[in-house]
């Protein structure tokens, strides 16, 4: 087979299509979206309220409520500090480590996981340096929570959702159009 070399000096084959890739700069701004809407939020909730203080006053259904949390979701593990920290961290690192794994060109498995992402460290920058993470939308028959707690939820359904929605084998790239895998055996079934 013939190589053209391109005008960068490369030396690689010009038939072989290129591989999607993830879409890192679109990953990192879902990302940084989130962590900036929940630094601001978390902000002004407590430039515009006390701690413990809700606006409107008397509203049953949902609240903007100043609530500092030591713990993690629903007020659990109150003052474990270092052990939410280290687990925000190794969480991060978890997604990276998801999003090297992704499907080639998957965005809504990248966009779930940027929204994972971005929560973890909107909650991480809280508590390294406040102490507390910072909540204020408040149901009232439901712990308070941020904007963070909510990408993470959003993100983790549809995570879940798109593992379960997909065809057995969709997200595999090293399949081919003939139902051979990669290395030159047929699939199965």
């Amino acid at each position: 087979m013939e190589r053209a070399v391109a005008a960068t000096g490369s030396n690689e084959d010009t038939a072989r299509p290129e591989a999607p890739r993830t879409h890192v700069g679109r990953f990192a701004a879902i990302a940084a979206a989130v962590v900036i809407l929940d630094q601001i939020t978390k902000a002004l909730v407590r430039g515009w309220l006390d701690e413990r203080e809700t606006w409107p006053e008397g509203f049953d259904l949902i609240r903007i409520s100043h609530v500092e949390n030591s713990g993690a979701a629903f007020g659990i593990l109150q003052g474990g500090g270092p052990f939410l920290i280290a687990s925000s961290i190794l969480g991060a690192v978890i997604v990276l480590v998801f999003l090297r794994a992704a499907p080639p060109g998957d965005r809504l498995y990248e966009t779930a996981l940027a929204l994972v992402l971005g929560g973890a460290i909107g909650n991480l920058i809280d508590r390294v340096f406040r102490g507390t993470v910072t909540d204020f939308i408040d149901p009232t028959h439901y712990p308070a929570f941020n904007i963070a707690d909510s990408s993470i939820v959003v993100g983790v359904i549809a995570l879940a959702v798109l593992s379960l929605w997909r065809p057995h084998g969709q997200e595999d790239a090293g399949e081919t159009a003939g139902g051979e895998t990669g290395d030159g055996a047929e699939e199965l079934g």
